[in-house]
């Protein structure tokens, strides 16, 4: 049995998977395959609307907030973003803690003024700063719930008045949260959504049209609201995927049933790391990411021992990222607990053997 630890692409239901293949094959009884149906079709427009009402049905959306599918992926909204909300004389708070939150910095320099209000660079990005303050004349403040690589998340939304901005990537639907307090949402889908190559926004339609620069057609978030995420061919066979997740997320109840279940394999991971001294988590203890587990061998000459024997035992993705090295275990929405359990025993077995 193979039991999938990849940080993105990532884990999606088997049914998913099943489903998504027969479409392959023959989508609907039509004969015609997902993947050749046109985009204008009432065919794919069922899929769409599918699609954008079972995010707006999860995340309890207000009328003012539009769901988008759009290319590109999340990196392309590091420089959508403020290319859309930044004026060349206004100034955007970002925070930054992690590679995926230095990132969307930079982008957004090429646009106006950035304040980097806090930044937790300082240790290698294995905390989530505090006591920091947002400036009330920001034009939006921007952070990553989650940060894949460094195994930090943010466990609070932060208290402002100012436009909230956030790459929800690597934890979008995998717990209850107000999603209407957010202006701005983006992530890409291949970790709790569907299959790589189509990127959801949520954006509220009221903070649009303010900046003063003229915005080339593909890059305006209104010229995609106006033409329901279809201004030029979408990603098809992607958003039927999301469409898909997004249905098998609805019949499991929900958001807070899943946030539960995500919660007890944090819970069983961390406690294993906290019980065996072989290992060693990376991160501070109040900022451990539920999505992304990230940690070390006190020994690092065990490392390569360990990884074979989880390659051994089809446990697949534990390797961490090459910037940090290390171990991530990622537990999205489709990693059943089975397969923490059995991660688990296979550490507690491997540190009684190397302790």
């Amino acid at each position: 049995m193979i039991h999938n630890f990849n940080a993105g692409p990532s884990i999606l239901p088997r049914q998913v998977f099943e489903q998504a293949a027969k479409a392959v094959v023959d989508f609907n009884n039509t004969g015609l395959s997902i993947l050749e149906i046109g985009h204008r079709t009432p065919l794919f427009q069922s899929v769409l609307d599918e699609a954008i009402g079972l995010v707006k049905e999860l995340m309890q959306l207000d009328k003012d907030h539009e769901v988008l599918f759009l290319h590109g992926g999340a990196t392309t909204q590091f420089f959508q973003v403020p290319m859309n909300l930044l004026n060349d004389d206004a100034c955007a708070a970002y925070l930054d803690c992690g590679v995926w939150g230095s990132k969307p910095i930079k982008e957004a320099q090429l646009f106006g003024k950035v304040n980097v209000v806090a930044s937790s660079k300082d240790r290698g990005y294995t905390y989530i700063p505090t006591n920091y303050e947002i400036p009330a004349d920001s034009a939006y403040f921007h952070y990553t719930t989650n940060n894949t690589i460094e195994g930090t998340q943010m466990h609070t939304i932060p208290e402002t008045q100012v436009p909230l901005v956030a790459d929800m990537s690597s934890d979008i639907l995998s717990r209850v949260m107000d999603f209407n307090r957010f202006d701005l949402i983006y992530a890409g889908a291949q970790k709790n959504i569907g299959a790589a190559g189509v990127n959801m926004v949520v954006v509220n339609k009221n903070i649009l049209g303010k900046v003063k620069r003229p915005l080339p057609s593909m890059m305006d978030y209104r010229k995609h609201i106006e033409n329901g995420s279809m201004l030029n061919t979408p990603p098809v066979f992607a958003i039927y995927v999301c469409m898909l997740t997004l249905r098998w997320l609805k019949e499991q109840g929900g958001i807070a049933p899943v946030e539960k279940v995500n919660n007890e394999k944090a819970e069983l991971l961390y406690q294993t790391l906290d019980s065996i001294p072989v290992f060693k988590p990376t991160v501070n203890k109040a900022d451990r990411s539920r999505m992304n587990v990230v940690f070390v061998m006190e020994n690092p000459e065990l490392e390569k021992l360990f990884l074979d024997l989880c390659k051994q035992e089809g446990m697949v993705g534990v390797k961490g990222h090459r910037s940090v090295g290390g171990f991530r275990v990622s537990l999205y929405n489709a990693l059943p607990l089975s397969s923490v359990k059995a991660l688990a025993e296979l550490m507690q077995h491997f540190a009684l053997k190397h302790a």
